[in-house]
């Protein structure tokens, strides 16, 4: 993955391939209350929360808004930290772990993100300076990602104030390819482009997926998406992990009419 490669598939050839060989993240009885009043913890986010996940898995984290998919993400690069239990990279707590190494190795891309006054040029390019490559490997690293990604010449110069947000989404997911993480965190990353943009995009990260092994774990509300997407799917209601299947064996028929009844059900309580 030096130049980035990969085919442009769209969604509709999203393959499927079964996990094999050894875990490369593993969650094992996480738990997360949220914080009141300093360090006095409150109402549960997520309960006793244990998965594994193996080297080029495409999941997807469905479930009713509140159910704790955004915090599970967060925990996974130490944005947040688990009230108990212990998340495992390739077999060492991440606690253990200096946490910008982590971060390089577990990326997170949310819902909105900011450039920091950076050109687009300059956003691309900061990860893999921080890596300290050489200055004609990040040029290619850019170049690359602009090609796959079918990002226009004339946003290089731009800053996040003159693009829109679905523009600043794009570029944010391509500021994490380029740095090629082993695992990639994505919030809702179709939430604010098109449908053919999205197309692409998750087509290219399919291929990644696929041919470089890089492991995307993906929160998405769009479940036509995350049905041609992932290879595995885990649904999250009232704080717990319900289900953990793959892509083949879930009945999205009866996924989606659950998921508008607990969306319903939680409505109700805030009447």
């Amino acid at each position: 993955m030096d130049d980035l490669d990969s085919s442009q598939s769209g969604t509709n050839h999203i393959e499927h391939h079964p996990a094999s060989g050894k875990p490369q993240l593993r969650l094992k009885q996480v738990s997360l209350l949220s914080l009141i009043r300093g360090n006095v913890a409150g109402m549960p986010i997520l309960q006793d929360i244990s998965f594994e996940v193996f080297p080029g898995d495409r999941i997807c984290l469905i479930g009713p808004s509140g159910a704790g998919k955004s915090s599970l993400l967060q925990l996974l690069n130490r944005l947040r930290e688990p009230t108990n239990g212990a998340i495992y990279l390739e077999n060492q707590n991440i606690k253990q772990l200096p946490i910008l190494q982590l971060r390089r190795q577990v990326m997170l891309v949310a819902q909105e993100t900011k450039l920091l006054g950076m050109t687009v040029k300059e956003a691309l390019a900061y990860p893999v300076m921080l890596q300290q490559l050489p200055k004609k490997v990040i040029a290619e690293r850019i170049q690359a990602i602009q090609k796959l990604l079918h990002i226009p010449e004339e946003w290089l110069e731009q800053t996040e104030l003159q693009l829109s947000l679905g523009q600043r989404q794009l570029v944010a997911i391509a500021r994490a390819v380029v740095a090629k993480p082993k695992i990639l965190l994505l919030d809702e990353p179709t939430s604010a482009l098109d449908s053919g943009i999205a197309s692409h995009l998750l087509g290219v990260l399919a291929d990644l997926a696929q041919n470089e092994k890089m492991t995307i774990l993906m929160v998405n509300h769009q479940l036509d998406v995350a049905e041609l997407f992932c290879s595995r799917m885990l649904y999250l209601q009232d704080t717990q992990l319900l289900e953990d299947q793959p892509a083949s064996q879930v009945d999205w028929k009866q996924l989606r009419e659950n998921l508008v009844e607990a969306e319903a059900q939680a409505a109700q309580e805030w009447l």
